[in-house]
C-alpha cells in the first residue's frame, strides 16, 4: 500500500515506520508527512506524542480521534520545505464537502527527535482552476464539486 503522505514508498517503510516507532523522523518534514499519515489513520496517541512536550494533553487524543474519523482525508500537498518549517494543504472530505487545511507548521529537536511545536493557518479555499484533491486529474471547476 502506498503511503498516505503522498511520497510514492510503501506505508510500513514510510510514515508507517515513524509512527510505529521503528524509525524516528530525521527532518521536520519527515514527521509533518507522519503526522498526516496519522491523522488519516485516526491515531491520536501519535499525534500527541509527536507534539512538544509543552502541548501534550493526554485529553487531546480523543479528540483527535474523533475529528480524523468524521472525515475522509484525500491528499497532500507539501507547499514549501525548510529546516524547521513545512508549508502544506491537506484536503478533506466533510459533510459540507471539500474543505483544505493549508498551514505552515514548525518544528523543533526536542530531546535530539523533531517535534511539532505549532502550526500557522492559512483561510485558504479550493480554486476553480485548482486540480481536485480526488485523484481524477480534471479542475475543481469540472470535476465532483
Amino acid at each position: 500500500m502506498n503511503c498516505f503522505c503522498g511520497l510514492n514508498k510503501d506505508f510500513d517503510m514510510c510514515c508507517g515506520a515513524i509512527i510505529s516507532g521503528q524509525k524516528v523522523a530525521l527532518t521536520a518534514e519527515e514527521l509533518m508527512r507522519s503526522r498526516y499519515s496519522a491523522y488519516v489513520q485516526g491515531d491520536g496517541k501519535y499525534l500527541v506524542f509527536s507534539a512538544v512536550q509543552e502541548n501534550r494533553y493526554e485529553e487531546d487524543i480523543a479528540l483527535i480521534e474523533e475529528f480524523s474519523n468524521s472525515v475522509n482525508w484525500l491528499k497532500l500537498d507539501v507547499i514549501k520545505i525548510t529546516e524547521d518549517s513545512v508549508e502544506f494543504k491537506a484536503y478533506y472530505r466533510d459533510t459540507n464537502g471539500i474543505q483544505v487545511l493549508h498551514e505552515k507548521s514548525t518544528f523543533i529537536k526536542e530531546d535530539g527527535m523533531w517535534k511539532y511545536a505549532d502550526g500557522e493557518l492559512y483561510n485558504t479555499k479550493i480554486e476553480r482552476n485548482e486540480s481536485y484533491p480526488c485523484g481524477s486529474g480534471k479542475k475543481f471547476k469540472k470535476c465532483c464539486s
